[in-house]
Order: structure tokens, then sequence, then C-alpha cells
């Protein structure tokens, strides 16, 4: 589908065609993110609720983090029974870097699962605080009216959809770790992109959703601005990794998404150009 042109937004933007570039189109993409902490500047009420559903969501988050911890020695050796009969500073070696890789990937899931509960238990305050964005923007799309049993049924599935090549690419993550030497560097940068495009396909969704996007061509859109979504997306990832950082970041990660996707539209909106 094609979007209707829409009034240009005020978001950061490259300069031109000619100077934009991989490194700086992310950093446009970080840039959408700290856009979204100044919201707790402006609309800070607003901003205070969107951290609730973060704060009780998190709290359950963290205690799953610390039966992961006390358990971790266990599961390791469960998975590494291949090196109990090696040297002991090949084996020690080989366990710390399996115990490296599964801490990566959990934390892959934990990000990617806790943004979207925390985003289905505080949809009605989430939704505020893209539609403050949108009205502060200028021509915000009308309100769409959707029975709480048809959200809830559109946002499961679309979830699922999300999920499922999480699932495939934590699998092979956790056999690229066990490659000597760069296999735990290599899990932890493709976890970090990788779980970054699932946050930014995520967080963008109630204003594509709001527009008539379907997932895919939500993802269409996304992928025209690849390296600013990746950059807005793998800053927010790093930013849930710090304990309690993400009670906060998660309101600002919405206020963010929802100014990278509607740059994103108004873009999508203008005519081709030579």
């Amino acid at each position: 589908m094609l979007p209707q042109p829409t009034a240009p937004s005020s978001g950061p933007r490259s300069s031109g065609p000619a100077a934009a570039g991989p490194v700086r189109d992310a950093w446009t993409g970080v840039r959408f993110l700290g856009r979204g902490f100044g919201m707790w500047v402006t609309s800070p009420r607003l901003m205070l609720l969107g951290a609730i559903p973060a704060l009780l969501v998190g709290i359950v988050y963290l205690a799953g983090i610390v039966i992961l911890i006390v358990n971790l020695d266990g599961i390791v050796v469960w998975a590494t029974p291949f090196a109990t009969g090696w040297a002991e500073p090949l084996l020690v070696s080989t366990r710390v870097a399996a115990a490296l890789v599964f801490v990566i990937v959990a934390a892959l899931f934990a990000v990617y699962t806790f943004t979207a509960v925390t985003l289905v238990v505080g949809d009605p305050f989430y939704e505020r605080i893209w539609r403050e964005v949108e009205t502060r923007l200028g021509d915000a799309p009308a309100e769409v009216k959707q029975s709480l049993l048809g959200a809830v049924g559109r946002g499961i599935i679309d979830g699922i959809r999300l999920l499922v090549p999480a699932v495939g690419v934590g699998i092979l993550l956790l056999a690229c770790g066990f490659i000597p030497l760069v296999g735990p560097l290599a899990v932890a940068v493709v976890g970090a992109l990788f779980g970054g495009w699932l946050l930014v396909v995520e967080l963008t969704g109630f204003a594509f959703d709001a527009r008539g996007f379907s997932l895919n061509e939500r993802r269409r859109a996304l992928r025209s601005r690849r390296a600013v979504a990746l950059g807005f997306g793998a800053a927010s990832y790093l930013v849930f990794l710090v304990p309690f950082a993400a009670i906060v970041a998660m309101p600002s990660a919405v206020a963010g998404a929802a100014m990278l996707s509607r740059d994103t539209v108004d873009r999508l909106a203008l005519p081709a150009t030579d």
C-alpha cells in the first residue's frame, strides 16, 4: 500500500542522499531515541504513567533473571557434556564461553518479550504517548475504532509472527557461540542487531497500524531506512539491558518510535526524484 502524503515531520534527518551513510543514518536512529527521552521533560506525567506497566512487568522479569543466574552453572554443565573429560583450562574456557552465550541469548529473548508483554499490559498508556507525539507533529491519523478482542487478537498474532524468527535465530546463535575465540563476540553483535530490529518493528506498531499498514508492510517501510531503524532499535536494546533502565526507557522508546515512524511515513509519501 502507498501512504497518503502528509506534512513532513520535524524529526532528525540527514542532509541529503550524498551525505547520508550507514553510520550517519544509524546515529539518526539513536537521536530519535534521545528525543523520546526528551518527552520526560515536556510531558513528565504522561511518561510516568508509561513507566508503571514497565515497572510491574520488570519485577516479574527480575525474578526470572535471578532464577537464571542461580541455575546458570547447572545449565552450562548440562549443555556441555562433551567437555567433561577435557583438561581443566580448556574445560573452564569452554564453559565460560557457553555461559556468556546463554546469557546473551537469554537477554535477547528477555528484552523482546519484555517489550511485547509491556506493550500489551500498558496499551492504553502507550497509545496515549504515541497519540501525543502525533498531535505535536501535526496531521495525526484519525482514531480507528477497534474492538478490544480484535486488537488483542491482532497483537497476539503479530507477536507470534515476530517471535518465530527470534526462536530460530536464538538457536543459531547458541550454536555459533561455541566457535572458538570469536563465537561469544559474534553472538553479542548479532544479538544486539537482531534484537534491535525486533524492537523497532514491535515499537512502531501504533503508528503503522493506525495508517492501515500490515506487519509485512511495516517491515518493508522500516527496511527502506534500515540503518536508521537499526540504530534506533539497537540503542533501545542496549538501554533495556541496563538494570531498571528499561522502566524509564520503555515510554521513551515508544515516543521515539512514534517520531521514527512518522518520519518514515512522511518520506515514503514524498514523490520519487531522479
